[in-house]
């Protein structure tokens, strides 16, 4: 039943995603496992931190790697925080527990090159889809939204008159992204086709599928993987790699850090200060171009 309590928390009063409740689901039906195996079903909120750490190796030895188990036992450390809070737990057991060492992955922005030709050649708007594919690239470039954000935007977000977007983010928090002139174009087109749409009347969210429901997580997904993967060679091509992009190509025309960090919707810039790799390199460039001691 704590289980199901939790949950329920989760996805009731944290909001969380569906596919994030089922990844909290996975791994605390992982750790039930083990416990099942090595330690006679002992429930989760009567064992200590020896069986956590016993499981943590297992899973160091059977080569997952220190980002994946990291997440696992933070799905656990958070369970028991719920447990404390509903008093069914005094301490959390992972209290003090250190998380393993990850190395730092740089993740390579796409170019603008390869931005310009998905969005000028690989997308020809003459219809429905063409015209909403062409605007989730778009949109996800011009504004750096997140995926589940992009899905959430409602109709009524969009003010045209002040040219902005309401965006919901993290933890309810809403903020304002300003939309550029060709942005605003773009979307208007995608509403005219969307009209066409048979009995959307109801239907609040922006984007749609081409039978009329809401679009989904994967299927942004599976878009932007599509005309990506044909443009791009890297190993990555998701929504979050245009997240990236925007954030990097402002930074490299001078934006302000914190400016992009309220664009983003991050907390705090150590968030946002991932993004900044690339502009670094950037700098070095521009450098190693310009400075009189670097001249032949």
């Amino acid at each position: 039943m704590a289980l199901k309590a939790f949950l329920d928390y989760l996805l009731l009063e944290k909001n969380y995603s569906k596919h994030t409740v089922l990844a909290y689901k996975m791994d605390l039906e992982m750790f039930q496992e083990f416990l099942k195996e090595h330690h006679d079903s002992e429930p989760i909120g009567k064992v200590g931190y020896s069986e956590i750490r016993q499981w943590i190796v297992e899973l160091v030895n059977s080569g997952i790697s220190n980002r994946t188990i990291n997440r696992k036992v933070s799905s656990l450390s958070t369970y028991y925080k719920f447990l404390q809070k509903t008093h069914s737990i005094e301490t959390n057991p992972l209290k003090k527990h250190k998380a393993l060492k990850v190395s730092k992955k740089v993740q390579l922005p796409f170019s603008e090159d390869e931005l310009k030709h998905v969005l000028e050649h690989s997308i020809e708007v003459k219809d429905f889809e063409s015209s909403r594919n062409h605007l989730i690239v778009e949109l996800f470039y011009a504004t750096g939204i997140r995926r589940i954000e992009l899905v959430n935007i409602k109709i009524s977000d969009i003010d045209f008159s002040k040219k902005q977007i309401k965006v919901l983010g993290k933890r309810n928090k809403e903020r304002y992204i300003p939309l550029i002139d060709s942005l605003v174009v773009s979307i208007k087109q995608y509403l005219d086709y969307r009209t066409h749409l048979p009995n959307i009347e109801d239907i609040e969210a922006l984007f749609l599928t081409k039978k009329g429901f809401k679009i989904y997580e994967m299927l942004v997904y599976r878009i932007i993987n599509k005309y990506f993967s044909e443009a791009s060679s890297k190993a990555k091509c998701s929504p979050h790699v245009l997240r990236h992009s925007f954030a990097t190509h402002l930074l490299n025309e001078g934006a302000d850090l914190n400016a992009v960090k309220e664009l983003l919707g991050h907390t705090s810039l150590a968030a946002t200060q991932i993004y900044t790799h690339n502009s670094i390199a950037e700098l070095k460039k521009v450098h190693a171009k310009s400075h009189p001691r670097n001249q032949s």
